[in-house]
């Protein structure tokens, strides 16, 4: 038995059986674009845990950053005594994010915590109680944040009651209209149907906020057309609905732009933050308005743990580190290699049925039959199994579990991104039969 499989033996024995693995993998060490195993195997990493090694593993500056916070300073709750990094963290935010108004930021630890608090500010400052989230969307495991996630398995089934006043609506998954229509030509019904949806299900005066992730990652990788966001924007004026942009995965370069509002030049009234902004430390965020995130008064909101002062470090270091190496301009270097090969995949291999992405956040549909667009499950489970096994582990999405995605290190070389897409390609044309 080797050490992967003793280790797996001992986290069957000692951990909750609800917490999943993609791989029996145990990783020892990892540097840039590179994970090694305890067995010394090394892997190219394609999945960056799950968009939160943007700036790669253990980029030195952050490590270095990590260590002169902790030999000062590791907590005392930012509510009680304050210190600067937190500060600092929220200078540089509010800077850097999208929007030409005055704004604040407040952080705490996961995304699915800025997320939550992300409503509650909004349900505060509009006195309403209604959020409208997407059909495909994922914004996290909490009760609220799992009312608004879209696909039921694994996420949602077995743990109903949800939390109240959700209000789904079909997003602009074009690749799956759900109007069966094709764009240009389709009349964008997914704008129309808020029309609808006031009328039917929900009115605009009772909306505290509209959700949505600029680009759907869990659900699938699922690109917007340019008049939806916009068209969003809109909607959210006309009615005085907050209108949050949940950036916890699609933020920090992934895109080809900082954030990913700003391919569409859309700037939210709120803006929730994770994963990669501290290298893997825990920390999230919300910024936006100064309105509406001072509309809470003192006490109403915060967490023991938010803001931490060594992560906070950590995303300030990670945030120098990616404009230094300007990484933000690699992730669109990343993204037109990496789709170019995957549009040459698409022409020799029918599984795939869609190519899409923006910036280094790509993915591949995959389906039995063009034409049906029957989803491929099976196939998409053995390409990640068929990378694996040959050094590079990539991971799924899609509501229907038929989504390869790609969520590189944009510290990835042109040679390792090279080698990986070769194996990816070997994965698909052995799929394909």
């Amino acid at each position: 038995m080797g050490r992967n499989e003793e280790l797996l033996a001992r986290k069957n024995s000692l951990v909750a059986r609800g917490i999943s693995n993609s791989t029996n993998i145990f990783v020892k060490e990892a540097r840039g674009a590179t994970i090694i195993d305890v067995e010394g195997n090394e892997y190219i990493d394609f999945y960056a845990g799950i968009g939160t090694l943007n700036a790669g593993h253990c980029p030195p500056p952050v490590v270095a950053a990590i260590k002169e916070q902790a030999e000062k300073l590791l907590h005392t709750c930012f509510m009680v005594t304050m210190y600067e990094p937190y500060l600092d963290l929220a200078e540089k935010l509010i800077e850097i994010s999208p929007g030409s108004y005055e704004k604040r930021a407040m952080f705490v630890n996961s995304g699915a915590e800025c997320v939550e608090n992300a409503v509650k500010i909004a349900r505060f400052h509009t006195k309403r109680t209604g959020v409208i989230s997407f059909e495909c969307a994922f914004h996290g495991r909490t009760l609220m944040t799992m009312s608004l996630t879209s696909k039921v398995r694994p996420y949602k089934f077995g743990f109903g009651p949800y939390a109240p006043e959700i209000y789904k609506i079909p997003s602009a998954y074009c690749y799956r209209c759900y109007y069966r229509s094709t764009y240009p030509g389709c009349g964008m019904h997914c704008l129309e149907q808020f029309d609808r949806m006031f009328a039917a299900e929900v009115v605009p005066e009772n909306v505290a906020a509209i959700i949505i992730e600029p680009i759907q990652g869990e659900g699938g990788f699922i690109v917007p057309p340019p008049e939806f966001l916009p068209g969003l924007r809109k909607i959210c004026d006309k009615h005085g609905i907050v209108l949050i942009a949940d950036e916890v995965q699609t933020g920090f370069g992934r895109t080809g732009k900082m954030f990913a509002c700003e391919h569409w030049g859309l700037e939210p009234d709120l803006m929730t933050m994770a994963k990669s902004i501290a290298s893997g430390m825990p920390l999230s965020g919300v910024v936006g308005k100064a309105e509406i995130m001072n509309a809470p008064d003192p006490g109403h909101i915060g967490g023991t743990y938010g803001g931490n002062p060594v992560s906070c470090a950590a995303a300030l270091a990670t945030i120098d580190y990616m404009q230094q190496e300007k990484l933000v301009e690699r992730a669109r270097e990343i993204g037109e290699k990496t789709r170019a090969r995957m549009l040459e995949m698409k022409e020799k291999y029918p599984v795939i049925g869609d190519v899409r992405g923006l910036g280094a956040m790509n993915a591949m549909e995959l389906v039995k039959n063009s034409e049906t667009k029957e989803p491929a499950k099976d196939e998409a489970a053995a390409v990640s199994k068929y990378c694996m096994k040959n050094g590079v582990i990539v991971i799924g999405a899609g509501i229907f579990s038929n989504v390869i995605r790609t969520l590189v290190p944009l510290a990835i070389t042109d040679e390792q991104l090279d080698r990986g897409l070769d194996v990816l390609e070997q994965a698909v044309a052995k799929c394909q039969g």
